[in-house]
């Protein structure tokens, strides 16, 4: 018998950061021999156990054998047989992919510092490369939101998609697996990853391969507005750096489906955004705590955004309308999303402002000029040019 810590404690580990689950694979054990260790089996599907003191998880080595639709089509074969070689081939990702040698199942210190990687993980770790480990991603849909997380997870780090694994992903998509996945399932992926520091990223990633069309259509649709989806992915981004909560970033995401607050039209139709951000609260099985706030956010987001020019009047009703006398908190956690989408209208608008900037040069003015006439057409240059394409 022979325990190996996997998976995602040996990458954190190997990137010092911190370890959250530790995650054991045993190799040449059987069922029986677990349960007379003390261990008590999990799950039916295939055998995992809960360690007797620590209950962390300790799983047989085992293979998978694609045999239907979905992340569940799977057929499981654990047997004192499967070598760890074999186990390891069949996870998504090569930085998920590697395994340490700890001591016994009593005692988890590891044998030596030496990294078992049999599929590249430790050069991809050096080369930030989030890369599949075998064509077998491609039998599994949930693959396709678990990379677009560990991405947004590691962002930060310099982390790219490796180009061979985009391309499967999108195969994913478009091959429709997407629909066999649980909601609970994709709900779990998707917070997950809009609690991390860069949220945006994973949202953005599902948007360019066409991954949101399954569960979040509206918000697709939301997001082929350039402006929209700049705007929201820029209060995503701050969301995280300021660490705001799960409820607040969701609004902040599902605002997306109220264009008036972007494009400054009056007209839209509210009721309609309103819908669409319960349909993606029903479908997506997102708990309805969050699907109430972003509602009483997209609801309130124009009035929070005037707070000093309301009359006291509107502030009483708004106080009412947010429910605020029972809840305060709930008042500053939409007035801090507001803020945060404010800060991230402005911040678009100087970034448009600065790539004018930098888009006109002395190429582009007369070569005549002389002197103070030369700052000053370059910078009427830039003013026109930023006029000609600010799309406020």
């Amino acid at each position: 018998m022979q325990i190996y810590l996997v998976g995602g404690a040996v990458r954190d580990r190997l990137l010092k950061r911190p370890i959250k689950d530790k995650d054991f694979v045993v190799v040449g054990a059987t069922v029986a021999e677990m349960l007379d260790a003390g261990f008590q089996q999990v799950g039916a599907d295939f055998p995992v156990f809960l360690h007797p003191a620590t209950h962390e998880e300790y799983a047989l080595a085992r293979t998978e054998r694609k045999q239907g639709s979905g992340y569940k089509g799977f057929s499981v074969h654990a047997s004192p047989d499967v070598s760890l070689k074999d186990d390891l081939q069949r996870r998504d990702l090569t930085i998920n992919a590697m395994a340490i040698e700890v001591t016994s199942l009593a005692d988890d210190t590891p044998i030596s510092d030496e990294v078992i990687d049999y599929y590249g993980g430790l050069q991809d770790l050096e080369n930030k490369t989030l890369r599949h480990v075998s064509d077998a991603f491609s039998e599994d849909p949930l693959r396709v939101l678990r990379t677009a997380r560990f991405y947004g997870r590691y962002y930060d780090l310099g982390f790219t998609i490796a180009e061979d694994t985009l391309t499967l992903m999108r195969q994913l998509v478009n091959s429709g697996e997407l629909a066999h996945l649980s909601a609970e399932r994709i709900w779990q992926e998707s917070s997950r990853a809009t609690m991390q520091l860069s949220p945006q990223v994973y949202w953005q990633q599902l948007f360019e391969i066409g991954a949101l069309t399954e569960y979040f259509d509206p918000l697709h649709d939301a997001w082929e507005d350039t402006h929209i989806r700049e705007t929201v992915q820029t209060a995503l981004y701050f969301a995280g750096q300021m660490r705001l909560n799960l409820s607040q970033r969701w609004a902040l995401l599902m605002v997306s489906l109220t264009p008036s607050l972007f494009n400054n039209e009056h007209t839209h139709d509210q009721s309609k955004a309103l819908r669409d951000i319960n349909d993606i609260g029903n479908k997506a099985k997102v708990p309805k705590a969050h699907t109430q706030f972003a509602t009483i956010f997209a609801q309130q987001a124009e009035t929070l955004s005037m707070i000093n020019s309301l009359s006291a009047a509107k502030k009483i009703d708004l106080i009412q309308a947010c429910s605020a006398h029972k809840e305060p908190d709930k008042l500053s956690q939409l007035l801090v999303c507001n803020h945060v989408l404010q800060l991230a209208t402005q911040h678009r608008q100087m970034m448009l402002a600065l790539n004018s900037f930098h888009a006109v040069g002395m190429t582009d003015i007369a070569p005549d000029l002389k002197g103070p006439a030369i700052g000053a057409a370059l910078r009427q240059s830039r003013i026109d040019h930023l006029q000609a394409h600010d799309t406020y």
